[in-house]
């Protein structure tokens, strides 16, 4: 699989925009307005804020990511999340491998080293057709099945500034299939 190398963390860096995924347990299935934003801390990993609107109610996970290998160019990171979240007692380790970027860092594909999961991110709320089927494609030549993608619905104005109102009972709900 196809691996950005060089990524620039620090451009990486601020707010990402769900524009499509593959639906995923540890994510609330009518969720709307997903978005990540992701902050450099001073040791050199990232602070990640993963925040969707389900219901209408604001939830959160709060983790953190790092190089897989430190020596490596590759664009391979994990990302640590704390389960529950509202009790943050295990360490659950995902893979986020940056499959595509744009010279302006506008457009991201991220999946990991099996094709069970895949995010098409985008600074903006909204991509146009014609861009958002150039992401899919790029994951469809790195063995991806497409079909799965669903899109995420997004606000013409995205929602701004509350603070989450439920951090953590949509994961033990996400385990039951709600």
């Amino acid at each position: 699989m196809k691996v950005v190398k060089g990524l620039d963390v620090k451009r990486y860096m601020g707010r990402w925009y769900e524009i499509a995924s593959f639906p995923s347990f540890f994510q609330p299935k009518s969720g709307v307005d997903t978005r990540a934003t992701y902050t450099l801390n001073e040791d050199g990993t990232v602070h990640v804020l993963n925040e969707t609107f389900d219901n209408g109610k604001k939830v959160s996970i709060e983790g953190s990511a790092y190089k897989a290998d430190p020596k490596s160019d590759e664009a391979k990171l994990k990302v640590k999340f704390f389960v529950p979240p509202f009790l943050p007692i295990i360490p659950v380790v995902g893979d986020y491998w940056v499959l595509y970027i744009d010279d302006d860092y506008q457009y991201a594909v991220v999946g990991g080293p099996t094709t069970k999961y895949l995010w098409i991110l985008s600074r903006k709320s909204h991509l146009d057709e014609e861009k958002f089927s150039e992401l899919v494609q790029i994951a469809k030549d790195e063995g991806y099945d497409v079909s799965k993608l669903r899109k995420t619905p997004q606000s013409e104005t995205p929602p701004e500034g509350e603070s989450p109102q439920d951090k953590g009972t949509w994961w033990f709900k996400s385990l039951f299939g709600k």
